[in-house]
């Protein structure tokens, strides 16, 4: 598709999806093994039964997931990498600081010389990317992008009686998406929110070295370089902010709750997601949960119950889709789609 000339308006295209489990499965019986927990207290508290971890000895890096996940969401758009302009990852685990995970899997998959670069948000990281992709090309910047989302919070986590908090909740995965300009100005992003609040990064964060944790807090050496997080915090947030934010997008758009067919939301906890669901009066149908299969995949989490809901065919186009997300920052954020 040429780029647009003045006064062309143009829509965007969500045209397929993939999505990349690494092959080990950690149950709760086997966290059992490992501390001091069992599998009704994980259960009750979370929802979470099992996850996925990644070995990168057998290629279960953060870029070899992400790439796998893409690989699939081009096949699924009967598209080449080559057709690629620009690959965003959204991603806060990268293999390393410099390069970037996105110019990884753009080799990977043999992109070409088109545009790479990840974007770090957290558990938002995905909506965020998509939000950004989604401008970029209704703006006529570029015409085809993948969006991918990556996480392996497993090497940030002890698996231990230490570090259950955290253990219990995070599994690792990628999803994906390709969208793609369209001359259809229906198509795309109806409304978005993207939100933070700088002054609680500490609720959830990764130090890096000693000098990285406030004073105020007492983290043991063992901890740094793994995540710590105020969950009583983190829950009470998430449970005021997820309904409110699905509220405000809709104020933008225009529209009641029943009016969009799927709401896609990031697994952090089946709580929250069922207290999201009665406020708003939704059916079960319509607010999608796996975080009892996958655990809490951070940036990976959106992406993945949209391909899983894409190939049980339960999203079609010419629905309404919300896709919402919190996490780290703290951040939050929506993109309600007509597709």
């Amino acid at each position: 598709m040429s780029r647009p000339g003045p006064g062309h308006v143009r829509g965007v295209r969500l045209l397929g999806t993939g999505a990349c489990l690494p092959r080990r499965r950690l149950a709760n019986t086997d966290l059992m093994t490992m501390m001091d927990t069992t599998d009704e207290w994980i259960v009750q508290r979370t929802g979470i039964s099992t996850r996925h971890i990644s070995d990168p000895d057998a290629g279960e890096t953060t870029h070899d997931l992400g790439a796998n996940a893409l690989r699939d969401a081009l096949v699924a758009s009967h598209l080449s990498p080559n057709d690629l302009d620009l690959i965003l990852c959204a991603t806060m685990t990268g293999e390393n600081n410099c390069p970037p995970v996105a110019c990884m899997i753009s080799q990977r998959l043999n992109a070409g010389r088109c545009g790479a670069m990840d974007l770090s948000a957290a558990c938002c990281s995905w909506v965020y990317a998509l939000n950004t992709a989604a401008a970029l090309v209704k703006t006529g910047a570029y015409n085809t992008v993948g969006v991918v989302g990556v996480d392996r919070l497993s090497k940030h986590v002890l698996y231990s009686t230490e570090g259950r908090s955290t253990a219990i909740l995070f599994g690792d995965g990628a999803g994906a998406a390709v969208i793609k300009a369209t001359d259809d100005p229906s198509k795309g992003i109806i409304a978005q929110s993207m939100h933070s609040n700088g002054e609680r990064w500490t609720d959830i964060f990764i130090p890096w070295q000693r000098r990285d944790i406030p004073s105020e807090l007492e983290i043991p050496d063992s901890q740094i370089g793994k995540v710590h997080m105020n969950g009583a915090a983190v829950f009470k947030f998430a449970v005021s902010t997820f309904p409110d934010l699905i509220a405000e997008t809709l104020e933008k758009a225009g529209l009641r709750a029943d009016e969009v067919d799927m709401y896609v939301c990031h697994q952090s906890n089946a709580r929250i997601l069922k207290a999201a669901r009665e406020r708003f009066g939704l059916p079960e149908d319509k607010l999608y949960i796996n975080i009892d299969r996958v655990g809490n995949t951070v940036s990976a989490s959106v992406p993945l119950c949209l391909h899983e809901l894409r190939t049980a065919g339960k999203i079609k186009d010419g629905q309404r889709v919300m896709f919402v997300a919190f996490g780290a920052g703290l951040t939050w954020g929506s993109s309600l789609w007509q597709l």
